[in-house]
């Protein structure tokens, strides 16, 4: 049957107006491995340039590390290309059980489950653990994978103010008598860069016979002295009830995700969680993989020093020059800029400047929050950090942005 032209009309109205407001979005294609310096076509049929890469989730550099990539060879060959099959099946081989003992040992919980990835993950723990009886109450800017697992779960959902526990202890006497209640948080949030309270939180539930739900992806592997997470950090190892996390990330950066935690929980999962239960197995060369950059981790006290000092002093270049950042420790550092055609604007000129760094504008932050998410890695040497700041300056002189502050630059551009 043909696409109806009217359905076709209203498809492309829609994404016409996203186009005239400035929120269309449009992908980059690299050509070479993910590095702190890659090679691009943008757009496509241009011809291909060098940029230096400051949006990137690979937090420790280890998505070309070459003993990852030796590792991804060596599991191929032993461990073949798929598994054709869920797990309960004839999708589980004794490596998926090995990197799930090694994930709980490393994360500090007590038994893990295996999901594709970590948005899979965050699509099974709601609905499998919680009922109609149940309350769930989420910070107000958790991932949207979390959002989307909640939908799924018949327990009502109520919010708090982004890290205010006070606003939360308010939500926890207003549901006190709730059978089951989960407190569910980002431990690092992906958008600005900032930490959960966890202890405040964990207190709290504690207070109150809470659970705690943690999605730690922009954390596990560099945040706290050992890599653990955000629950290292803040000394809460042994606090969280259900932590998730991704591969995705400083782990590899391939896929593939996780639910760690108390061990009813994690076996609550193999039994009900469907995104386990329907869908193939993590593949072998990713499984083995990964298993190796645990190792790899639990070394990598070197890689995390030089993440904490490109950090440092990325956050100390943009605010001398005059940028308005959020404050926060981690390496995600994002420029505020509050419009999303200035958004764009301003990633089209530091392409050209010989910089990747993407614009994020509605949906994926609120409207009126459009901003340069920057990233940085321990895979940047201190001279690509000046060449970015250099062309970040530029492009800041160029819209007039330098020394704004937050109201100024609305003013000027105003929020979209």
């Amino acid at each position: 049957m043909a696409f109806p032209p009217q359905i076709r009309d209203i498809y492309q109205q829609t994404l016409n107006a996203i186009t005239e407001s400035g929120l269309y979005k449009q992908e980059r294609i690299i050509t070479v491995p993910q590095g702190a310096e890659i090679t691009v076509e943008f757009p496509a049929g241009a011809p291909q340039r060098s940029v230096i890469n400051m949006c990137s989730n690979n937090y420790l550099g280890l998505s070309s590390h070459p003993d990852v990539l030796r590792s991804a060879h060596e599991a191929l060959n032993a461990r073949g290309y798929g598994m054709s099959s869920v797990r309960f099946i004839c999708g589980t081989q004794d490596i998926h059980r090995q990197l799930e003992h090694a994930l709980s040992e490393f994360l500090g919980s007590e038994d893990t489950i295996l999901f594709s990835s970590c948005f899979d993950a965050n699509a099974a723990v709601f609905e499998a653990l919680l009922d109609d009886k149940d309350i769930m109450i989420s910070d107000r800017l958790v991932h949207a994978s979390i959002v989307d697992g909640m939908r799924l779960s018949k327990a009502q959902h109520d919010t708090y103010k982004h890290g205010d526990t006070d606003h939360l202890r308010k939500k926890l006497e207003m549901y006190r008598d709730r059978p089951r209640k989960m407190i569910i948080t980002d431990g690092v949030f992906s958008m600005d860069g900032d930490l959960a309270p966890l202890r405040e939180i964990v207190a709290l539930a504690e207070e109150f016979g809470a659970m705690v739900f943690v999605d730690d992806s922009h954390a596990t592997g560099f945040i706290g002295p050992n890599g653990r997470g955000v629950h290292e950090h803040f000394g809460v190892v042994d606090k969280i009830d259900v932590l998730t996390t991704t591969f995705g990330k400083a782990l590899g950066g391939a896929s593939g995700g996780c639910v760690a935690g108390r061990k009813e929980i994690v076996e609550m999962l193999r039994q009900r969680g469907r995104p386990y239960l329907f869908s193939n197995t993590l593949a072998p060369v990713i499984t083995y993989t990964t298993l190796q950059v645990l190792k790899l981790v639990r070394d990598a006290t070197e890689q995390r020093e030089r993440l904490i000092a490109n950090t440092a002093y990325w956050r100390k270049g943009l605010t001398d020059a005059g940028f308005v950042i959020k404050e926060g420790i981690t390496p995600i550092v994002p420029v505020m800029l509050y419009n999303a055609k200035l958004a764009q604007s301003v990633s089209a000129d530091l392409y050209a400047e010989g910089v990747y760094a993407v614009g994020f504008f509605f949906p994926v932050v609120a409207q009126g929050q459009a901003r340069i998410r920057t990233q940085l890695s321990a895979a940047h040497e201190r001279s690509h950090l000046d060449r970015a700041l250099d062309a970040f300056i530029r492009v800041g002189r160029k819209h007039d942005i330098l020394g704004l502050s937050s109201e100024e630059i609305i003013s000027r551009f105003g929020l979209s």
